[in-house]
């Protein structure tokens, strides 16, 4: 029997066809490594991506491969970063009712020692006495070790700590500001504040044009509709940003026709005050009410009928209503005379004033630390207002003598402060016009956009 050693046609096909593949594999790799020289020969490989940087912890140790990579030991690998030493940590330690530094330190940790160090230091030591709540501290620290310290003396002061490598050092370093002029217009409808306060005034602001004008302006009483003002004053400014509002620079009222100007001069002293125009003090020795009232209860009158007693009995001075505990300030300067419960009067003080005149306040709910034989200054709190004594209600009750005569402290002529001093007047009045003309320049502009408006 012949057999045909020949390999049969399917055989030969799949033989054929594992060749065919044998090719294509071979020659896609060959065909990429010539794309690859290719390129080589004209731009440059570009570099793979960087892998975040790894360092072994302190005291690892690596060894070289073969192929040059290092391979770190068997120990936990961290960022390079995470390494530097820790940020220091930062508080602020804020004074309240029966605080010390040492109950705050103790609170947070701090080092005693460290504080006990600074207490010794001059600057640190006298801030240390003076605490008062509210009053804050920033701490830098390391793990309670105090690195540094800052607090703010005033406005423009501060304390500044530090650690050094022989201790710690104290510094008492400048805080600049800035002061900017703005300037503001208001008419008056129905109140000075309502309307200040339609025009963007500050409280603080409005208190002052009203301290400047009180000898000759009763802001209560005399108030006019239409009654306007002008005002130039300070806003304080530090790094940048609103801190408060400052003093008043000039300042222009004009009362049912009349018109009254004050301008600030500061002397060497840094005592500052304000003038009219030709350099007389807007001040007088004496202000018309001592207190912050709501209403006249009661007005000077000899043949007043006593709402007590229910008898005819004179009314030797002005009552001012006011809410129980509201300051009463003293007329103008002298000296405390008397102090203590006076019959009717309740509790009073008598001051002594230059010219044989004397003022009494009666009623008072309580004294604020005066005594007898004390000197006050015009605007110092004295007491606040009660009802002790013969009162019905919370008011002060007000008395003007001259040479032991009552008069009537609501229209009595007062004696005027002093002018400007002889040897500041030239200097005064060389700085009163180029005020004047801003504040002349920012009336027109004013009154141009008024009538502008009301076409």
């Amino acid at each position: 029997m012949l057999h045909d050693y020949k390999p049969s046609a399917e055989k030969k096909s799949q033989k054929s066809k594992a060749l065919q593949w044998f090719a294509v594999g071979l020659g896609i790799p060959l065909a990429v490594l010539a794309l690859v020289s290719t390129l080589n020969t004209t731009t440059p490989a570009t570099p793979p991506p960087q892998e975040p940087i790894l360092t072994a912890a302190e005291g690892t140790a690596f060894d070289v491969g073969a192929a040059g990579d290092r391979v770190f030991a068997d120990v936990p690998l961290v960022l390079a970063d995470a390494i530097n030493p820790p940020p220091y940590q930062t508080l602020t330690l804020t004074i309240r009712r029966g605080d010390t530094l040492d109950k705050l330190f103790r609170k947070h940790d701090l080092d005693l020692g460290d504080l006990s160090q600074i207490s010794k230091l001059d600057d640190a030591r006298k801030r240390f006495r003076q605490l008062m709540p509210g009053d804050a501290f920033t701490v830098t620290h390391d793990q309670g070790d105090l690195v540094s310290m800052h607090t703010n003396l005033s406005l423009t002061s501060a304390l500044n700590i530090e650690r050094t490598e022989s201790g710690f050092t104290a510094e008492v370093i400048e805080r600049p500001i800035e002061k900017r002029k703005r300037m503001k217009y208001g008419v008056i409808e129905t109140s000075l504040f309502e309307s200040a306060a339609a025009a963007g005034l500050s409280d603080r602001v409005i208190m002052n044009i009203a301290g400047i004008f009180a000898w000759d302006v009763d802001f209560v009483l005399d108030i006019r509709m239409g009654d306007n003002y002008y005002v130039q004053y300070e806003e304080i400014w530090q790094n940048g940003e609103f801190v408060n509002d400052g003093e008043i620079i000039a300042a222009e009222f004009n009362n049912n026709g009349r018109k009254y100007q004050a301008i600030r001069f500061i002397d060497d002293n840094d005592r500052s005050d304000y003038f009219t125009p030709d350099g007389h003090s807007v001040r007088k020795a004496f202000i018309r009410a001592p207190v912050d009232f709501t209403r006249i209860s009661s007005n000077f009158n000899p043949r007043r009928k006593h709402p007590v007693l229910n008898t005819i009995r004179a009314h030797r001075g002005v009552d001012y209503a006011a809410p129980r505990g509201t300051p009463i300030k003293a007329a103008g300067d002298g000296k405390v005379i008397f102090r203590g419960v006076k019959n009717g009067y309740g509790n009073a003080i008598i001051l002594q004033h230059g010219g044989n005149i004397t003022t009494l306040y009666a009623h008072m709910s309580r004294f604020a630390g005066v005594r007898v034989g004390s000197r006050v200054r015009q605007g110092q709190t004295i007491g606040y207002v009660g009802s002790t004594g013969l009162a019905t209600a919370n008011h002060l009750h007000y008395e003007y003598r001259l040479n032991g005569v009552h008069r009537n402290p609501r229209t009595v002529s007062l004696p005027q402060a002093d002018p400007i001093d002889d040897r500041y007047r030239q200097q005064f009045l060389s700085s009163v016009e180029p005020i004047l003309q801003e504040l002349e320049h920012f009336k027109n502009t004013q009154l141009a956009t008024i009538a502008y408006s009301t076409k």
